[in-house]
């Protein structure tokens, strides 16, 4: 099976996109996906969040942990609104 892609991207490009700020996830992007690839996009979203927490804290670097918690904001966020329009569609995660 083909892996889906967004843009010419794969899945895990744009996951990695919504990470750097490159690319917003909202209910219109969403529509584009049908209920495999949202489900594709929620792991690879959970897999790059779980990497970013599980890198190194940068202790005395105030700039790193701000561009740290960044991403992991971005990433939740993304999360919530792909949950969410899930729900609606009837989509199990």
């Amino acid at each position: 099976m083909p892996e889906m892609q967004l843009r010419g991207k794969s899945i895990s490009a744009v996951a990695r996109d919504v990470a750097g700020g490159f690319f917003t996830i909202n209910p219109l992007v969403l529509k584009k996906f049908d209920p495999e690839g949202v489900k594709a996009l929620y792991h690879q979203l959970k897999k790059i969040q779980t990497e970013v927490r599980g890198e190194e804290f940068p202790l005395h670097d105030v700039l790193a942990i701000r561009g740290r918690n960044t991403r992991l904001q971005r990433l939740h966020s993304a999360i919530v609104i792909l949950e969410h329009s899930a729900k609606e569609r009837k989509i199990v995660l």
